[in-house]
């Protein structure tokens, strides 16, 4: 095995239908979909899931997925780090989403009851790349909303008017921890960072039909078990310096780099993955810029420099 590892890996976007779903990631990024009518809701750009697992893209580890990365201990350790976590599988999973309509009134399970509900904990956050005027967020609950409440409300078909909705501007945050009752509304571009895990339950859907004419499946008895019912009119979060959130699972920052600087002296040295959030960066022949996610080894500088970029970093804890 190679003993030593690229200084910067890409990987092919794994494109998922959602009804809620457009076209975005083909009108603002330039990529081409894999056909040109199905609304695509999700890029899957780094994901090490069994049933969608990231391909690299050029370089020694082309055709590598990255589970076969994160198995092999010496990889592993030259890519993600001393401070990688132990666990058989790669722990994050990062997204664009698309939202042209709303999603789901949603919530994840959280780790103590999640083994009971046969599903898989999952803390995430949300980076606002682009808002449309008006555009909106669902998280949390109004004051007086218990879950007898929260029952009535779905029975009645008004949920939506017990879910806080908290209006937002491109270049927001907000860190959603297991349990919170959420959804995105429409007209939103986000960067999602969030643990390795794809366990949703909907509690309310709009009334909405799905792509095949049906009703879209709820999961209101286990939704019911996860939300934090005293997660009340929570609001965006703030940045401390260049500090997004932290949390058990990972770190995010934002930073600005000025002509020419380098990316490795805001890196340091860490595992990153770097999502461009505007600008470029520049490396001989090699440009990334607004939407591109590329992951950064451990071991090695990567020799990018910045045409005026933003970027999120997201590391280890």
């Amino acid at each position: 095995m190679s003993t030593q590892a690229p200084a910067f890996i890409r990987f092919e976007p794994i494109y998922q239908t959602r009804v809620w779903g457009g076209r975005v990631l083909a009108s603002r990024f330039g990529r081409e979909l894999p056909d040109r009518e199905n609304p695509y809701g999700e890029s899957w750009e780094i994901s090490a899931r069994e049933e969608a697992d990231s391909e690299v893209v050029g370089g020694p580890l082309a055709g590598k997925t990255l589970r076969e990365l994160w198995s092999d201990p010496e990889l592993k350790l030259l890519i993600f780090g001393s401070k990688a976590p132990e666990g058989e599988r790669f722990p994050l999973l990062c997204k664009i989403l698309d939202a042209r309509d709303k999603l789901s009134i949603q919530v994840h399970p959280p780790a103590s009851v999640a083994d009971e509900l046969g599903g898989e904990p999952k803390t995430e956050v949300w980076y606002i790349a682009h808002a449309d005027p008006g555009a909106e967020l669902y998280v949390g609950v109004e004051p007086g909303i218990d879950e007898a409440a929260f029952r009535e409300a779905l029975e009645a078909g008004t949920a939506e008017k017990a879910v806080h909705a908290i209006p937002v501007v491109t270049g927001q945050h907000i860190f959603i921890p297991s349990g919170r009752l959420h959804a995105i509304g429409a007209g939103l571009l986000i960067y999602e960072i969030q643990q390795n895990s794809d366990t949703t339950y909907r509690v309310y859907d709009w009334n909405r039909i799905g792509l095949d004419g049906k009703p879209r499946d709820l999961h209101v008895e286990e939704s019911l078990k996860c939300i934090d019912f005293s997660d009340v009119t929570p609001g965006m979060d703030a940045a401390v310096g260049n500090l997004i959130c932290e949390c058990e699972h990972f770190r995010l920052e934002r930073h600005a780099l000025g002509e020419g600087e380098s990316l490795d002296a805001v890196i340091g040295g860490r595992f990153a993955i770097v999502t461009v959030v505007g600008g470029e960066l520049n490396a001989g022949d090699e440009t990334f810029v607004e939407g591109d996610f590329l992951m950064v080894s451990a071991s090695q500088k990567t020799e990018l420099r910045s045409a005026g970029a933003e970027v999120l970093l997201t590391t280890w804890p």
